[in-house]
């Protein structure tokens, strides 16, 4: 049987036509001898045990050979004559099932490092970060906080401008909201100064960052109906501030480069800063977060004598809106699952007789007004005559009903 095809030696351009037949064929000492098509003259000899097949295009078969220049070569064309040279060579078959099983194990170990890139990422960042999170000194946090506050103004300002509904920290409102937030962090052990700022948006949202700073957006104030639900959300955003969530969930988005960073002791060099703001408020808590943090929040009602289910009822209105708005809202970082939402009326206070609401109704409707909108008198929501005073801790034995 002889075959025919084109021969390269590795060493030159050169490419002759040629001819070939096999000698010993079926023994261990079967030899390809290439022969020079125009003469017959022997150019060289393989042997068939060493040859291996080289990727081709279609219906074309590349001959290589081992222990010889790489560039050495067989080149054969067309079906006939690539089915002649395979029933020559053996080798090649054998060789090319080799290559086939060697490449479905690559693939396959591939897929498997992948799935525990994967996996790592998916289970054991977020693991890590909740490890890791209590390691990280409070000012080191505090100064990323600041950082993503600079960038959320700047993401507001290059969209129509950062505006605070009331930036005189002296009024009744910033004095009441600031007042609530220092004593829900009271007995909490948290580093952190806590601030409350209420900022101008179309957007129903709230958020806290790492190092104590929370936001109220005012869409979502419009949506707030009673100064329960108005302490519940805060009290929830709290919680994430005391369990200091916002960091964890700043380690699980950055990964290794904010670790590195804060093993150098670098944060303005880290490449994690660019749109690290935007990655914390549009990122989904976790389960136990927002459990942590619920239950937070309840356990502040039960001190400052507020319906911690009044939270629910907020992310339930939030949630009619329509589906754009509810993509960047408090409810699509705050997911009120059946689960939570049961939860939340499991920790409501049967005895609403002895509630009264976390704010006096002049501090509610300062709060209420502070970007512009004035509140229906929670007097006449309530039922109750509004009671003397600021402070809602001089008032006690005034009743109030649940909002």
């Amino acid at each position: 049987m002889q075959i025919t095809g084109r021969y390269t030696d590795g060493h030159t351009a050169d490419v002759r036509d040629v001819t070939c037949r096999i000698e010993s064929a079926g023994t261990s000492l079967a030899t390809l001898v290439i022969l020079d098509a125009d003469d017959s003259s022997e150019i060289t000899r393989w042997r068939a045990a060493d040859v291996f097949p080289q990727h081709a295009p279609h219906n074309q078969l590349r001959i290589g050979i081992h222990g010889r220049p790489v560039g050495e070569r067989l080149v054969v064309r067309g079906f006939e004559q690539v089915r002649a040279a395979q029933d020559m060579l053996p080798a090649l078959a054998e060789k090319h099932r080799a290559d086939r099983t060697r490449q479905f194990k690559l693939a396959g170990i591939a897929t498997v490092a992948l799935a525990s890139v994967i996996g790592a990422y998916l289970v054991g960042v977020p693991l890590l970060a909740s490890r890791v999170v209590h390691l990280i000194p409070a000012e080191w946090e505090t100064r990323m906080g600041d950082m993503v506050s600079e960038q959320i103004e700047s993401a507001f300002s290059e969209n129509g401008g950062f505006e605070v509904c009331d930036p005189d920290p002296d009024s009744l409102a910033n004095r009441a909201i600031a007042r609530f937030a220092d004593a829900a962090m009271e007995g909490t052990g948290s580093p952190f100064k806590t601030s409350i700022t209420v900022i101008r948006s179309t957007v129903p949202n709230a958020f806290a960052l790492p190092g104590g700073r929370s936001f109220y957006f005012s869409a979502l104030l419009d949506q707030t109906e009673s100064p329960d639900e108005f302490a519940g959300v805060m009290a929830h955003e709290l919680g994430h501030v005391a369990y200091r969530h916002g960091m964890e969930q700043l380690i699980s988005t950055a990964g290794t480069g904010l670790l590195i960073g804060f093993v150098l002791g670098d944060m303005t060099g880290i490449s994690v800063a660019g749109g690290i703001g935007s990655a914390l408020i549009d990122s989904r808590f976790s389960r136990e977060a927002e459990r942590q943090a619920d239950q937070f929040a309840a356990d502040v009602a039960s001190r400052m004598a507020f319906q911690p289910v009044a939270l629910a009822d907020l992310l339930e209105r939030v949630a009619g809106d329509d589906a754009f708005t509810r993509a960047f809202a408090l409810l699509s970082t705050h997911p009120l699952t059946a689960e939570r939402r049961a939860a939340l009326d499991a920790l409501t206070v049967s005895d609403s007789a002895n509630l009264i609401t976390p704010f006096t109704d002049a501090e509610w409707q300062a709060i209420k007004s502070m970007c512009g909108k004035p509140a229906a008198n929670s007097g006449e929501n309530s039922g109750t005559s509004e009671p003397e005073g600021d402070n809602p801790a001089k008032n006690s034995d005034k009743n109030r009903s649940p909002s």
